[in-house]
């Protein structure tokens, strides 16, 4: 089905950027309200019409305009209350002919930390906030020379006045429109280069995927997701511009503290398309009350898009089971797979068709190979089927994009994998972004990956997976693989195993990660505790129950087990676990530890530079 965007001109395809897109918007729907913003998640508090964001867009671009910012990387951070004030400075980098560098605000050091990085590794000068933000982090913007330096511009107090200043400016459709850094979940973040032919291209996939409808116009979507991001930079900000229709915006910390918040803005705005990583559906599973549900209506939530970290079949089943009396369609659920080097979307899930689930067996897997095991047989209606130790779950994240190319590679070989193994994802196509900035070494070794038979270049995305009938399937990610006795093993696949092991370890907050000794390399695990058990812990008994699970659920034995204080696992801005950062910090013994268990037939020699035999018990 190919979806016809309103209020663009019969050749829209043809529309070279960004600023042409908006200028569309503007003139053909002016009083369209594009975008909506609730404070504390729930109160109507602000709105940008297409009109009113043109307008806000070219004061701010008037504005960089005279200060010589075209050309040049804009830096923008906003608190995440001011989602509104974000985009029309967003749009207004695009419309001064600047490149703009997203970034979370500095609510803490570790987010300094990577506004400092940023902003050095992007060469900026100039940077764009709020009045209030600027205010409240000068002590922390002024104690790092480079922040300190910038030239900061406050675009909540330009006036719209100013606009009739604008320098008409038409990106070229290869020009770069913004930076989009990785995650940094398996090392320093990267810029991905961005072009307007790249976000078009993008939007126009994640547009023909979904299968937009009036009704879903009308409806729009809700998107709690950082917009500094990729998944909510592009499927929120972007997408409101590119289908003609609204978004519903509330700040990441508003769903996190109180998820049903996400869910009554569903119900409320009747909203069709929405969506988020793994963890925020099993949120709502866990963090929400049958007296919270009460009165919710989620018949209108057609497209529920799920991605961004490894997604569980449990998940979607719980979820459906969860919310299927409020309306919610196991059909409803997206699965998808994308990443900042292609924009965001790779592949998505056929609307209005239940997620693909292979259930395969485990053995095989571990080695390399794709051996489905029947289901859903006559006396087995279970659906998505369960994982078991002998058997693995694995969830189809949906078509090859339009125009893309995915094939599945030995990463060391360089050769074309069979259809039943496992491999490498490599993509080529127009989405892919045109490199690190920067980085020429990367860039080449990323971006410019050619297979045996000389047939390239193609984009080496790190994840490992497979093909079936033109389904994406994910199984984990090439550089967080653990090889235990000559067997390969998923982080994620053993951390789910472990934050099952016991009611008192909190979900999602755990790391599986390799350590080399003698040659080999051993499984470590470091989960957190949730605070509310720690009075009464029996340490013993929930390490004693990791060992048995991993034991019998994966045949592995751990070289430690490490339990940790709530919050204190490394991980993204976005969420997903550090699992490098992690294992550093054990190495050099800088965990939060509560209570540590180590083996002493495989761990002798590491324990010292990990500092791991003080008040640690060893079997």
């Amino acid at each position: 089905m190919d979806f016809n965007p309103v209020g663009l001109p019969s050749d829209w395809k043809q529309i070279p950027s960004l600023v042409d897109l908006l200028r569309y918007r503007a003139q053909d729907q002016p009083d369209v309200c594009a975008y909506r913003f609730l404070k504390d998640g729930e109160k109507e508090v602000g709105s940008l019409t297409f009109e009113m964001l043109d307008n806000q867009a070219r004061a701010i671009a008037a504005h960089l305009q005279s200060r010589g910012a075209t050309g040049q990387n804009v830096l923008l951070t906003y608190p995440l209350t001011s989602t509104l004030e974000f985009t029309a400075a967003f749009f207004g980098c695009f419309y001064a002919g600047a490149i703009a560098v997203t970034a979370w605000p500095p609510l803490n050091q570790t987010l300094l930390s990577e506004l400092a990085f940023k902003a050095t590794d992007a060469e900026v000068r100039f940077a764009l906030t709020t009045q209030a933000l600027r205010v409240k982090s000068h002590q922390q913007l002024a104690s790092i020379p480079k922040l300190a330096e910038l030239n900061w511009i406050e675009t909540d107090q330009i006036s719209t006045r100013d606009s009739h200043a604008w320098k008409v400016f038409h990106p070229e459709t290869s020009q770069l429109a913004y930076l989009q850094y990785s995650s940094g979940s398996t090392g320093n973040p990267k810029g991905a280069m961005i072009t307007h032919r790249n976000t078009l291209n993008n939007l126009s996939l994640l547009s023909t995927a979904c299968e937009y409808t009036e009704a879903d116009r009308h409806g729009g979507g809700i998107c709690w997701l950082p917009v500094f991001h990729d998944m909510g930079l592009v499927g929120g900000v972007l997408q409101a511009v590119y289908t003609g229709g609204q978004v519903v915006m509330m700040s990441p910390v508003d769903f996190i503290l109180k998820p049903i918040r996400w869910l009554k803005a569903i119900s409320r705005y009747h909203a069709s398309t929405t969506g988020g990583p793994n963890f925020a559906f099993d949120l709502c599973i866990r963090k929400t009350t049958p007296q919270q549900r009460s009165g919710l209506d989620l018949g209108s939530w057609s497209i529920a898009i799920n991605g961004a970290e490894p997604i569980s079949a449990e998940t979607l089943k719980n979820f459906v089971k969860t919310y299927a009396p409020y309306g919610f369609r196991q059909e409803a659920f997206c699965p998808a797979y994308g990443m900042s080097e292609t924009t965001v979307m790779v592949s998505l899930s056929k609307r209005k068709t239940p997620p693909i689930v292979q259930l395969l067996e485990q053995e095989a897997l571990t080695n390399g190979v794709v051996q489905p095991i029947p289901t859903r047989t006559e006396t087995d209606q279970s659906y998505p089927p369960r994982t078991t130790s002998e058997h693995r779950s694995v969830v189809g994240c949906g078509q090859i994009g339009e125009n893309h190319t995915i094939i599945i590679v030995n990463p060391e070989t360089k050769q074309r994998r069979q259809a039943n193994q496992v491999g490498e994802i490599w993509i080529k196509g127009p989405s892919v972004a045109q490199g690190y900035w920067n980085r020429l070494k990367e860039t080449e070794e990323t971006f410019n990956a050619h297979l045996n038979t000389g047939e390239g270049p193609f984009l080496r995305t790190g994840d490992l997976g497979f093909i079936q009938n033109n389904e994406v399937f994910v199984t984990g990610r090439l550089k967080d693989m653990i090889i235990l006795w000559g067997r390969n093993h998923y982080p994620h696949h053993i951390e789910a195993t472990v934050e099952k092991s016991h009611p008192c370890l909190r979900p999602g907050c755990g790391a599986a990660f390799g350590v080399e000794f003698n040659g080999a390399e051993h499984l470590v695990v470091a989960q957190e505790v949730e605070s509310r058990d720690l009075r009464n812990l029996k340490a013993d008994v929930v390490i004693q129950a990791i060992r048995q699970n991993l034991a019998e659920r994966h045949a592995v034995e751990a070289h430690s087990i490490v339990l940790t204080r709530s919050g204190s696992t490394p991980k993204t801005p976005t969420g997903k676990i550090q699992r490098s950062a992690c294992r550093a910090q054990f190495l050099e013994g800088s965990l939060k530890v509560i209570e540590r268990w180590t083996n002493s037939r495989i761990a002798e020699g590491i324990l010292v530079s990990a500092d791991l035999n003080t008040n640690g018990s060893v079997s």
